[in-house]
């Protein structure tokens, strides 16, 4: 995480808590010409709009008041979403078992995109079945793992 990131999670964390949800990640990218800072939340039973609105109330003074990032950003709280990104050993164990997408730097077997189980992780290295064989991948070739949603 870069330092605008970390000091974000350590101002949204508590307050995040505090409303019944769970921080998943804080984003701070460049789309189309302008800055975003992404708090992401998560909630067991599901996160509702109220939810996010009460703590970007909360949490926007506050980092007027810390002021992390010296430029202007449009500030966002939402929803990590069905598909959301593992990126952290614990977001590897949580949804172990799971469906997951995973995307490759470089074609794999003619591929850069795996649908399958995910089976483990060890220190970066994923694993996952499909099409009833288990198949790793090395930390360094993998661009992206996040959960899939089959329709």
């Amino acid at each position: 995480m870069s330092k605008i990131t970390e000091k974000v999670a350590t101002l949204a964390k508590p307050v995040v808590e505090e409303e019944g949800c769970t921080l998943w990640d804080v984003e701070y990218v460049r789309e189309a010409g302008t800055w975003y800072l992404r708090v992401l939340v998560d909630k067991e039973g599901g996160l509702s709009i109220e939810d996010c609105e009460r703590i970007s109330r909360r949490l926007d003074p506050m980092l007027d008041e810390a002021d992390p990032i010296p430029d202007s950003y449009v500030f966002e709280v939402g929803s990590a979403g069905a598909e959301r990104e593992l990126k952290r050993p614990g977001d590897f164990e949580q949804f172990m078992g799971s469906e997951v997408e995973l995307r490759l730097y470089q074609p794999q077997n003619g591929s850069k995109s795996f649908v399958g189980t995910l089976k483990a992780y060890d220190d970066g290295d994923v694993t996952i079945e499909t099409g009833g064989r288990e198949m790793r991948f090395e930390k360094s070739k993998i661009a992206l793992v996040r959960l899939h949603v089959s329709i």
